[in-house]
This record gives C-alpha cells, sequence and structure tokens, in this order.
C-alpha cells in the first residue's frame, strides 16, 4: 500500500507541474485580456464585460493638477459607467478640484490613496439635488446640495483609501453679515455626502476632511454601511459627522470620527441600526437622538473622548416614539455630560396638542458596561479655527433622565457602571428646584445631583454603579424625583458632610434598594420628601460612614421607609 500511495503522489506532482505551468501561462493571458476588457475608453459600452469596466476619470478628461476645474470629467464618467451597467470610476493619484456631482445607480467611485476629491472654494460650482425636499418633515429642512449625492440609486459605493476634502473653512462668515469667502454660507453650504432614498449603499476606508456642512448625511435610505472611515470635520458650525435620518438598516463600524457639532445623529424614525468599534469627538453630541419612532438601536464597543457637550443625547416631543434602545463596552473620556434623555407631551407653539391615545412614549432604553471620566466644565479645541463658547448649564452636569407633566420614562436600565466626576457643585444647587423643561440637555441648568438626576420614571434598575468626583461636590450622588417601581442594586457612592445626604427622593415611591455603599464621610444616607413618598426599602448594605441613615422632609413620613 506504501508503495501505491507514493506512486500516486509522485504522478500527481507531474500533473501538477503541468497544469500549474499551462494555468499560469492561461492566467496572465486571461488577466491580461480582462485587464484590456475592463478598462474601458469613453466610447465603450456594453458586451460581456458590462458592469465590470473601469472608468478611470483622466481618460474622460480630468487633469488632477489641483487647480482645474473637474466637475465634467468626472461626471462624464460616472454617466458612462452608469449606462454600462455599473463598474468602477477610478480617481487616481492627483488632486482634482470639483463642484456638484451625482452619483447613480450600480456605481463604485474608488478614490486611489494618492487621490483627492477637492471641494471648489467657488459656491457657484454647486447646485442643489431639487429631488430632496425642504419642507413638511423638519428633519430636511437643513439644505440640500452636496458635493457627491445620490436620490434614489441602488447598489451605489464611495471607497477609499483616497480623501474628500471639503475646504469647509471657505464656506465660514468671518463675521456675522459678512459673506463667506465662497459665496455660499447657511443651510446652502455643500456636504460632503448627500443622499436620499438609497438602497444598498456602501462608503468605506475614505478620509473626509473639512465639510462646509455635515460629512455624511442619509435620509430615508435602506441598507447602508459606513465601514473604516476617518471623519475631520471642526472648520465651520454644524459640522456633524453622520446624519441619518429616518433610515433603517444602518451600520457603522470601525471608524475614528472627530467634529464640531454632533458625531452620528439619528433622527426621525432611524430602524435595526447597529453603531460598533468606533472613536468619537465632538463639541456637542455624539449619538444624538430627535423626533420620529427611533427603535432597535445597538451601540456598542466605542471610545468617546473630548466630548464637551453630552456624548449621548435624545430629545423627543408629544408623539414620538423611542424604544428597544442598547447602549454598550462604552468608554468615555474627558467628557462633560454624560446622558440626558428628555420627553415633553406639550405640543410646539402652533401645533395641536396630541390626544391620550397619541402621546409618545419613550421605553426599553439600557446602558451596561460604561466607564467614564466627566469634567465638570468644557473646555477649548486646538483643531478649531474658531473658539466655542459654553453656556452656564452646560457644567457640572450628570446623567439626566427627564420627562415633564404628564410624560414618563419607561423601563430604563443602568447597569455596570463607573463614572468619576470633576465634582464642584455648590449647597445652592443642590436645593434648586429643575424647571419643567425638556429641551437641550444645558437648558434644566445644573442639576440638584452629582450622579444622576432622574424626573418621571417608571421601571427604573440600576445595577452595580459607582459614582466618585475628584473635586467636593454638596449636591447628593443620585435624586430620584417623582419616581415609582425602582430597583437599585450595589450603589456605591461618595457622600460629604456638609451635602444634606447621599440620596434623595422627592415624591418617589416603590423603591428597593439592596446593598448600598457610603464611600466617604457623609451626613445622611437618605433624604426623603414629600408625601406621596412611600413603599421604599433600604436592605443590607455598608452606610457606616453615614452619621444618620434617614432624614424626612416636606410632608414625608419616616415610616413610609424600612430600612434593615
Amino acid at each position: 500500500m506504501g508503495q501505491g500511495f507514493g506512486g500516486t503522489i509522485a504522478f500527481g506532482r507531474e500533473q501538477m507541474n503541468e497544469h500549474s505551468t499551462r494555468r499560469n501561462w492561461l492566467g496572465a493571458a486571461s488577466t491580461a485580456a480582462v485587464a484590456g476588457a475592463l478598462e474601458a475608453s469613453p466610447q465603450e459600452s456594453g458586451g460581456p464585460a458590462a458592469g465590470g469596466r473601469v472608468y478611470n476619470v483622466r481618460d474622460f478628461g480630468a487633469k488632477g493638477d489641483g487647480k482645474t476645474l473637474d466637475t465634467q470629467a468626472l461626471q462624464a464618467a460616472i454617466d458612462a459607467c452608469h449606462r454600462d451597467r455599473g463598474g468602477t470610476v477610478l480617481v487616481p493619484a492627483g488632486v482634482f478640484p470639483t463642484g456638484t456631482v451625482e452619483m447613480k445607480s450600480n456605481v463604485t467611485l474608488h478614490i486611489a490613496a494618492q487621490g483627492t476629491l477637492l471641494g471648489s472654494v467657488d459656491g457657484r460650482q454647486y447646485h442643489a439635488a431639487d429631488a430632496i425636499p425642504l419642507h413638511g418633515d423638519s428633519t430636511l429642512e437643513d439644505g440640500n446640495v452636496g458635493l457627491l449625492f445620490a436620490v434614489d440609486a441602488e447598489n451605489v459605493t464611495i471607497e477609499g483609501p483616497g480623501t474628500i476634502d471639503g475646504q469647509g473653512l471657505q464656506f465660514r462668515s468671518p463675521n456675522r453679515g459678512v459673506a463667506p469667502p465662497s459665496g455660499r454660507g447657511g443651510a446652502d453650504r455643500p456636504y460632503h455626502l448627500l443622499f436620499h432614498r438609497c438602497c444598498n449603499l456602501r462608503v468605506r476606508g475614505l478620509n473626509l476632511v473639512s465639510s462646509a456642512f455635515h460629512s455624511v448625511r442619509v435620509i430615508q435610505s435602506r441598507y447602508v454601511w459606513m465601514e473604516g472611515l476617518r471623519i475631520h470635520n471642526r472648520v465651520n458650525s454644524n459640522n456633524d459627522g453622520f446624519h441619518f435620518i429616518s433610515s433603517e438598516h444602518v451600520h457603522v463600524a470601525n471608524c475614528d470620527v472627530e467634529t464640531q457639532d454632533d458625531a452620528c445623529a439619528l433622527f426621525g424614525s432611524c430602524r435595526f441600526v447597529t453603531v460598533a468599534d468606533s472613536t468619537f469627538s465632538t463639541r456637542w453630541s455624539v449619538f444624538r437622538f430627535g423626533g420620529g419612532n427611533p427603535e432597535d438601536v445597538t451601540i456598542s464597543n466605542c471610545v468617546i473622548y473630548q466630548t464637551y457637550g453630552c456624548p449621548i443625547k435624545m430629545h423627543f416631543g408629544p408623539t414620538s416614539r423611542a424604544q428597544n434602545l442598547v447602549f454598550s463596552n462604552l468608554v468615555m473620556h474627558d467628557v462633560t455630560g454624560p446622558i440626558s434623555i428628555n420627553l415633553d407631551h406639550r405640543a410646539r407653539r402652533g401645533e395641536a396638542q396630541p390626544e391620550p391615545g397619541e402621546r409618545g412614549f419613550l421605553r426599553n432604553i439600557s446602558f451596561r458596561g460604561i466607564r467614564a471620566s466627566v469634567a465638570a466644565e468644557g473646555k477649548q479645541y486646538e483643531d478649531m479655527a474658531f473658539r466655542q463658547n459654553y453656556r452656564p448649564g452646560e457644567t457640572r452636569q450628570c446623567i439626566v433622565l427627564n420627562a415633564t407633566g404628564e410624560a414618563f420614562l419607561n423601563d430604563i436600565e443602568l447597569s455596570d457602571i463607573r463614572i468619576t466626576y470633576g465634582g464642584g457643585g455648590t449647597a445652592e444647587e443642590a436645593a434648586r428646584e429643575v424647571p419643567q423643561v425638556a429641551g437641550e440637555y444645558f437648558e434644566i441648568g445644573t442639576p440638584p445631583a452629582y450622579g444622576l438626576y432622574a424626573r418621571n420614571v417608571r421601571g427604573l434598575a440600576m445595577n452595580n454603579v459607582r459614582f466618585e468626583v475628584t473635586e467636593p461636590d454638596l449636591r447628593p450622588a443620585v435624586v430620584l424625583d417623582h419616581v415609582s417601581d425602582a430597583a437599585i442594586n450595589g450603589l456605591s457612592a461618595q457622600g460629604d458632610p456638609r451635602a444634606k445626604s447621599v440620596l434623595r427622593f422627592v415624591e418617589t415611591r416603590d423603591v428597593l434598594v439592596t446593598a448600598p455603599r457610603v464611600l466617604t464621610a457623609a451626613a445622611t444616607f437618605l433624604r426623603v420628601e414629600g408625601a406621596g413618598s412611600g413603599g421604599i426599602r433600604v436592605d443590607g448594605g455598608d452606610i457606616g460612614k453615614a452619621s444618620s441613615a434617614l432624614e424626612a422632609g416636606a410632608g414625608a413620613r419616616k415610616d413610609g421607609v424600612a430600612i434593615r
């Protein structure tokens, strides 16, 4: 059997050598033939290579010299590729100035490593995409001008490893009332990339720098992948990174985003969204939700740094319905905020008040595995050409869960959370009443807690949460205001002998606190206020560093609290 096996191997090798030589020769010939067929001239189309050719923009007249406007050549190459049932439009090495260019279905735009699409500084080189509406849905009233745009297209890809440079500083007015150098400003500024009602959209491997407006804006589109992008967008106001509006099956992964405005906004009714394995930094918010009915969103394994606004911000009005939003495994380093959720059932000015059955809700929101260092105040950015101003209400913020009037947040989970705050809160801030406002995070002012302020919440779960401060803070760690059905397990928090309490419950009932720990000396562990407070139980833990366990005031009764 050994001889037969060896003979088989020997025979096989001879066959392999013969076939390998023939295959290599045929492969080389085939590659040359395919390459010749796939490098299309402006006149070629159709045939067996349809949908697979490469269209080099230089073959259509592009110069790539950094001076000559190459808009027409780029558009001609894309149009020819589209007519040929798709393929690849190649932007080779060089700098290609351009105005507005429209992407088409089945076209891949490939920008080579040393290739740059350079947005023209002449505002007249851009035009609006008239098919994108500006009225009706308020989320669409931000302009419809793109450097590259697509409407009702499918199978569109824009990829690197090259660069798109919007030269956005030329679209910023040097002074109020003065036109920007480009002659185009406000909502007429161009986005890097603008997509409306597209399907199967991929943007990957690009460097996107200095947009005049948002970098990537995606409206009412389906099946969207944003992968391996490097976005640096800090030369103008409203310099968002990603801005998704009412889009579905959206996936963001392996991106590094530094922006002046929202880094990853999800407006309207976004559904089936994943964001993962990315880093973000911005002056305002990283993950911003507003309006519509977002649901089924997961955000995980991300690092957020130097974000001096609010990393996670949600603001919903009277008819919005938000649910099933999960944030997990997030590191936040040197941020303010860090989380703000707001719900208001009051109608906006000029709008009819919704009927009870039409009122919106926010429910099933989860935050798990978060490590954060939270600064008391915002800072200036070295890579921004203009100074950032901060409102008084932006200082000494905390996690805010805030509904007003008859609105309630439902089923909010905070689990495995470690946050170190900058501290500095005063006794006056601890005693202030929070206005009945559910707008931007800073509109409520500095909250009366350094760790968590929750108002109008039903079904709050806190498990294994630790709050600390680097500077003394005279506010409680946690304030629950009109909260019911809450379970707090394994909360560890610093106190201060000059602060009234570590926990403060106002008109709050049916709360179970198990295994709490007071980390430093404190006056009182729990202060309960309001005649409606009751059904509160504290079980186990170590609160020995507090001088007293319980204090009641403002009509609250001590017999509504059981401490064991």
